[in-house]
């Protein structure tokens, strides 16, 4: 009989007593279910929430630094010609300060302290193009501080405009009246949530407005936005000049903070937690392949007399054995098959029902959990296999 025979006929075989017992199967299986369903579920997850937290910091500040300021007793942040030096740096494509307003928010009669008002200048709204909605952005013009305009987010025009569009309406920030100019959407991101939410939404006035509400002439939060990332380091060098000369090389006076640089750490600590927690789940595998064993084991010894029988009639100790480690395959990778489709399905419930999360299915947690279980029919069936394929023939035909 050629070779393909044989394994097809061994294979038929396998399936067959498989099929003979299948509550103790599917017993057997349980844990390589358990195993690759805990692994996909945690690293598809994982993979999920990382890339979402990626896209979120990104969107906060890739391709800028963050300066901030607080300055020392003889200098109280940065002033206007700093920030003139700052952005005449090679590579430097603007600067952004951000000024945020402890202040209430009245509109006929409603107030409101749980708004979020900050300051900012026309370059923020250049480098973030597509967050207005509907209006126009803050305008280089509007920056003199004389000039009261605002952008408004949905929150907020919700609150204080319920049921009409905002534009062209007024609002009193601070006890002076600004004028609606562009209609944003939610500001729904990490940091948000980090400081507590926006409450009753968020408004963005001009940085100067904003800074004469504090009572201040110094910024002490500014964003720089570079042209040529791969020049960053280079920018952060001369940054650091300029902030030197202008604190007396205090370095208390002020930090400077790279958002590259954090998702950098932040993919290496991902791929870190990813395989930590995808080999404390592969304990589960372990636990079935000794599962799957165990069967295997008390099969052969159920069998002894069919593997006598067989053995008498001229098999050959290798078609035994390909027997019984194909069984332990067909098991394991039931199992895993299975495990994938349950892990793959709480996944999605974790990440859309739960997170509010895109779900995508990560193909690399799907090679993961089927090569995994193929491993473990080997590994766990080759020793039952092994001990069926070196029986004496005549001692398994005198067993009962």
């Amino acid at each position: 009989m050629p070779k393909f025979g044989l394994i097809k006929q061994s294979f038929k075989m396998s399936v067959r007593n498989i099929m003979s017992n299948k509550m103790r199967a599917f017993l057997t299986m349980l844990g390589i279910i358990i195993g690759v369903a805990a692994v996909i579920a945690l690293v598809t997850t994982i993979s999920g929430v990382s890339d979402y937290m990626m896209d979120e910091f990104s969107s906060m500040g890739a391709g800028s630094v963050t300066v901030s300021a607080n300055g020392t007793a003889l200098k109280q942040g940065l002033s206007e010609h700093d920030m003139e030096e700052i952005e005449a740096i090679d590579n430097v494509k603007a600067v952004s300060p951000s000024i945020a307003v402890m202040t209430k928010v009245e509109k006929d009669g409603n107030v409101s302290d749980e708004v979020s008002v900050t300051g900012k200048n026309h370059s923020y709204f250049i480098k973030n193009n597509e967050m207005v909605l509907y209006g126009r952005a803050l305008l280089e013009s509007d920056m003199s501080g004389q000039v009261f305009v605002c952008i408004v987010d949905r929150t907020c025009a919700e609150t204080f405009f319920p049921g009409e569009s905002p534009l062209g309406k007024t609002i009193n920030i601070g006890g002076m009246k600004y004028t609606v100019v562009g209609l944003c959407e939610d500001t729904d991101s990490i940091m948000a949530a980090m400081m507590g939410g926006n409450g009753d939404g968020s408004i963005y006035i001009p940085y100067k407005n904003a800074m004469t509400m504090n009572g201040k002439n110094s910024i002490t939060s500014l964003e720089v936005y570079v042209k040529d990332t791969s020049k960053t380091d280079d920018v952060i060098d001369k940054l650091e000049q300029i902030l030197d000369n202008a604190f007396n090389h205090e370095d208390t006076a002020y930090s400077v903070f790279n958002m590259d640089s954090l998702l950098t750490m932040m993919n290496t600590m991902n791929d870190m937690m990813s395989g930590l927690l995808a080999g404390i789940a592969s304990i589960a595998l372990v636990v079935g392949g000794i599962g799957i064993m165990n069967m295997m084991l008390v099969s052969v010894t159920e069998r002894t007399k069919e593997i006598g029988l067989r053995k008498a009639l001229g098999a050959q100790p290798s078609i035994i054995q390909l027997q019984f480690l194909l069984e332990s395959i067909i098991l394991s990778l039931l199992g895993g098959i299975i495990g994938i489709l349950v892990g793959e399905a709480i996944s999605f419930v974790l990440m859309v029902n739960l997170m509010s999360l895109e779900f995508a299915i990560d193909m690399g947690a799907v090679a993961l959990g089927f090569f995994f279980s193929l491993a473990v029919g080997v590994i766990f069936g080759w020793a039952p296999a092994r001990r069926a394929s070196r029986l004496n023939p005549i001692d398994a035909l005198r067993s009962e």
